[in-house]
C-alpha cells in the first residue's frame, strides 16, 4: 500500500464529499471511494438498519442489495451485525466465503452463492450518533489485507463526519423550506378568511390534528388548492 499516496486521495474525498450538495450524493460518493480506495473492493454500499428491516443505500451494484436483503432476512453478517452494535467491535471481516465461519455461518454459506468472495463492515458513527454501516465486497476469497482493513477504516471515519454534517444541513434545509411554506399558507388564509396571523396557524395545526396529517403537508395543500379543502 503505497500510504503518500492514499494520503493524497484520502484528502480530495475528504474536500469532494463536503461540496456535495445532497445526502444521496454524498453516499454515493462514499460508495465509489471505497471501490476506488480500498484495494481489494469491487463493490461497496451503505446498510442502516430500522428496527430490524434493512435499507440499501448507495449501493454500487446489486450485489450490494442482495447481500443486505440476505443480511435481514437472516438477522445476521457483519455489516448487519456492525449497523446495530453500540459499542465494542466496530470492524467486522470475513476473510475467504470458501472456507467455513464459526460467526456467520448461514450468511457465509448463502453470499457464498451470491458471488462474494469476501467482505468487511465498518461502523459508521460519531460522538453523537451511529449512523449505520459501510460494507466492502471483493468477488475473491482472502482479498482484504491488514492494510485493506486500515484503509477501510479510515474511509468509515471520514465518511461517517461527512454523512452526518450533510445530513444535518439537509434537515435544516426541509426546516426552513417547512417553514416558508407554512408561512405562504398563513398568508393565504388571512387574505381570504380576513384572519389575523395567530388565527391562521391555529386554524392549521387545529385541521393538521383532526385529519392526522403533519402541519407542513396541511401548508402545502393549502399553497396548492388556495384554501383548506373539505
Amino acid at each position: 500500500m503505497d500510504w503518500e499516496a492514499f494520503a493524497e486521495r484520502m484528502a480530495t474525498m475528504a474536500r469532494d464529499l463536503l461540496a456535495q450538495e445532497s445526502v444521496e450524493a454524498t453516499l454515493e460518493r462514499i460508495s465509489a471511494c471505497a471501490v476506488n480506495i480500498v484495494e481489494g473492493c469491487d463493490a461497496a454500499g451503505i446498510l442502516v438498519l430500522h428496527g430490524s428491516r434493512v435499507e440499501s443505500l448507495a449501493p454500487t451494484e446489486g450485489l450490494v442489495v442482495r447481500s443486505d436483503r440476505l443480511q435481514e432476512r437472516l438477522r445476521e453478517g457483519p455489516c448487519f451485525d456492525a449497523a446495530r452494535r453500540l459499542e465494542g467491535e466496530r470492524v467486522f471481516r470475513i476473510k475467504d466465503f470458501t472456507e467455513p465461519e464459526e460467526s456467520w455461518p448461514d450468511f457465509v454459506r448463502e453470499g457464498r452463492e451470491l458471488g462474494i468472495g469476501s467482505m468487511m463492515g465498518f461502523l459508521l458513527y460519531t460522538e453523537e450518533e451511529n449512523l449505520g454501516a459501510l460494507n466492502l465486497y471483493s468477488r475473491h476469497p482472502a482479498a482484504f489485507t491488514k492494510a485493506s482493513e486500515t484503509a477501510g477504516w479510515l474511509l468509515a471515519s471520514h465518511a461517517a463526519v461527512a454523512f452526518s454534517s450533510a445530513r444535518t444541513a439537509d434537515q435544516l434545509q426541509q426546516a426552513l423550506q417547512t417553514r416558508h411554506t407554512i408561512g405562504e399558507a398563513m398568508g393565504i388564509l388571512m387574505e381570504r378568511l380576513k384572519i389575523t396571523e395567530d388565527d391562521a396557524f391555529a386554524l392549521i395545526r387545529r385541521v393538521s390534528q383532526e385529519r392526522n396529517v403533519k402541519l407542513r403537508d396541511i401548508a402545502r395543500q393549502i399553497c396548492e388548492s388556495g384554501g383548506i379543502d373539505d
